[in-house]
């Protein structure tokens, strides 16, 4: 399937659906029954864009097929100088397997690089097995914890080699 990911503004149609698709599957795994419209609403109004655009981060959109269909979105941030962490990595249910995750991780990796990052973190749960299937296959190693909060289980890292030709 081809797949297509571009910085998308946090606030488009396509961008706040994919958030809230994300929101309810994370919040609805840990608290073990389907959030609420409510829950959504009050999980997101904590959920500022400003560290998602540039000069230090960026929110992105993946969309695959000829209609372009957006199934997946995540967000990269710079935390300091050399150092990026990805956040709201997700990939539509009926979308995974079919690449989407591996470009997604690409698209942001080379945000990440533009930003001047040599390394990327990320946190997360220990229930999100397939995010971290994902991570473990695009090369990312635990490391020890950088964030703390409670949704924090599991930290990954990953150093950032500049593509050849660049």
């Amino acid at each position: 399937m081809n797949w297509s990911v571009r910085p998308e503004p946090f606030a488009t149609p396509d961008a706040t659906r994919l958030r809230r698709d994300y929101y309810a599957e994370v919040a609805g795994r840990y608290w073990r029954r389907p959030a609420t419209e409510a829950e959504i609403d009050e999980g997101l109004a904590d959920d500022p864009p400003d560290h998602l655009a540039p000069p230090t981060g960026e929110f992105v959109v993946g969309r695959y097929g000829d209609g372009g269909v957006a199934a997946s979105c995540g967000g990269v941030r710079l935390l300091d100088a050399a150092t990026a962490e990805l956040t709201r990595v997700y990939v539509s249910p009926a979308a995974r397997r079919t690449g989407g995750g591996a470009a997604l991780l690409a698209a942001l990796e080379d945000a990440a690089r533009r930003f001047g990052a040599h390394r990327l973190v990320l946190d997360t749960r220990l229930d999100l097995v397939e995010a971290r299937g994902l991570y473990a296959k695009r090369d990312f190693r635990e490391i020890p914890a950088y964030s703390s909060g409670p949704y924090s289980e599991i930290w990954y890292g990953k150093e950032l080699t500049v593509p050849s030709g660049r």
